[in-house]
């Protein structure tokens, strides 16, 4: 498990519902001693147990989550992530315990993403409720099977577990010159966030500008020599996974998010949060969170335009600045915590009391 999207999710949600929530956090060994996401849980005074697994040991995960299961007695499991609902949504059934998941996107990619994917829809389908995060998401669901009557439409919201550094501090802590021009970008190293569509928008801007990578994921190696090729190597800086990474954000002069597919991005939440200047693809959720007065809406799979859209930062600085306060105001009007989670609640209790689980508790 990364500290990604998902899990700020999950952090935010169970930290506003910690007398009520307990997190089952499934791990490789290599990471489960000291992993950031069970250690920020603990932290917040959430409940997580650990659930220390191989990569493959499907059935260990099995046995653990039931074992909790059993131990706990939830009103409900609510799972994220196509592992999770398919795994944890057995157990629930086979302990007759209502499930909700809220599906955060879909990857797309390769033959064993696809089959993750399928495996995954067919455990949403017998899901007793699903929340989709966006509107193009919710169409999905139905598209490929999910009784519309069982979706639910719940944007993230956004609620800050920490204070945006100053730019100096920020800065530092990453290792930037003050008089540095500087794009960040923030994310899973995977195919879908498009960090190779934005190493080629680096090597077609204004040589200015370097590039900050916050992240890890699969695709890092195939990305170092992308940008050998490319030969802005010495432009960009691969910091890694930073806990808390939107604290961060004040370092750059603009935030890019230039993937292929998203649902409601917590990255483009947390740049909207710092006040830094956005570039984003028109995918996915994005377009219902940030317009033309707020961001730079770009194609996806166009690295030119992100380059343009950084040279309209650079060029037109006041402009900028006016977007990402009406960006940031939009967050607080629009993407605050507590009607999200009494969505969410909405969607426990109606799920509790449908006449199915009744059926299923008798």
């Amino acid at each position: 498990m990364r500290e990604g999207g998902l899990e700020r999710v999950v952090t935010m949600m169970s930290s506003e519902r910690k007398s009520s929530v307990h997190v089952a956090a499934v791990v490789e060994p290599r990471t489960s001693v000291g992993h950031p996401f069970i250690v920020q849980l603990r932290e917040l005074g959430v409940s997580v147990t650990p659930i220390t697994v191989g990569a493959r040991d499907y059935f260990s995960e099995f046995r653990l989550i039931s074992a909790l299961v059993a131990q706990i007695k939830p009103g409900i499991v609510h799972t994220h992530g196509y592992r999770s609902d398919v795994i944890a949504g057995v157990v629930a059934r086979s302990h007759r315990v209502p499930t909700v998941s809220t599906v955060h996107g879909f990857t797309g990619g390769g033959i064993r993403n696809r089959f993750n994917e399928r495996l995954q829809l067919l455990a949403l389908r017998r899901a007793d409720a699903v929340i989709a995060v966006s509107a193009p998401l919710a169409r999905r669901l139905t598209e490929d099977g999910v009784r519309n009557d069982r979706i639910h439409l719940v944007p993230n919201a956004f609620r800050s577990l920490f204070d945006v550094l100053p730019r100096s501090a920020a800065r530092e802590r990453l290792g930037i010159e003050p008089d540095a021009l500087v794009a960040g970008w923030v994310g899973r190293l995977s195919k879908e966030k498009g960090a190779d569509i934005m190493l080629e928008a680096l090597a077609q801007a204004d040589p200015r500008w370097q590039l900050s990578i916050i992240g890890e994921g699969d695709e890092l190696e195939r990305l170092r020599e992308q940008s050998l090729k490319l030969r802005i190597s010495h432009r960009l800086t691969w910091h890694g996974p930073h806990l808390n990474a939107g604290s961060l954000f004040s370092a750059f002069d603009a935030f890019v998010l230039s993937s292929r597919t998203e649902g409601t991005p917590i990255t483009l939440l947390e740049a909207m949060n710092a006040g830094v200047p956005i570039v984003a693809t028109r995918v996915g959720g994005v377009p219902d969170v940030v317009d033309s007065s707020h961001a730079l809406l770009v194609e996806a799979e166009q690295p030119a335009m992100v380059a343009a859209a950084l040279s309209q930062i650079e060029a037109e600085p006041m402009a900028a600045i006016e977007r990402s306060r009406r960006a940031r105001e939009r967050l607080s009007r629009s993407f605050g915590s507590a009607k999200w989670l009494a969505a969410i609640d909405s969607v426990y209790h109606a799920t509790v009391r449908s006449p199915e689980n009744g059926r299923k508790r008798a």
